[in-house]
């Protein structure tokens, strides 16, 4: 018999995409996590770990935030039908969370950014998003030397013990 051939590039659980310049850009205040409604074919492309939410951004459309110019690459083995790339995706939350979210977005400068995105233990895809305002350049240059002086920090205390 046969054994059961398992892909080694497949994602079941744990971190699909990450956008790393979410804190650098903005001052996020609030987190949240928030399922998502996609397409089989989304999901598929996935597990694969095409995707890419350092563009993406949260809008309000009939009262629903949905996600816009969030990339989830088309998946390679599709059949008849696919998905677009990079289409407008609902977040699912409570609603309690989205009125606050969007009493949070009519605020001046503020908006809603994706930070993660991950499989969690039951393998469902979760999307966590915050609430932030964008950083001024001094605001981006004061985190950088504070990120530098404690890298510095941790490097001579290593070294005098």
């Amino acid at each position: 018999m046969a054994g059961i051939k398992k892909e080694k590039n497949y994602i079941s659980t744990g971190l699909i995409a990450q956008n790393r310049r979410a804190h650098f850009d903005y001052l996020i205040n609030e987190t949240y996590t928030a399922g998502l409604v996609l397409m089989g074919t989304e999901v598929k492309s996935l597990r694969q770990g095409h995707a890419n939410i350092n563009d993406a951004y949260g809008i309000v459309e009939d009262g629903e935030i949905y996600m816009a110019n969030m990339f989830i690459a088309a998946y390679e083995n599709q059949g008849y039908s696919s998905h677009a790339e990079r289409r407008n995706r609902k977040l699912l939350l409570q609603h309690r969370e989205i009125a606050k979210i969007i009493n949070s977005l009519s605020r001046k400068g503020t908006t809603l950014i994706a930070e993660k995105m991950f499989f969690d233990k039951r393998g469902r895809a979760k999307l966590q998003i915050g609430l932030g305002v964008g950083k001024k350049l001094y605001d981006k240059r004061e985190t950088a030397k504070e990120r530098d002086w404690s890298r510095e920090k941790s490097r001579i205390m290593s070294h005098s013990i």
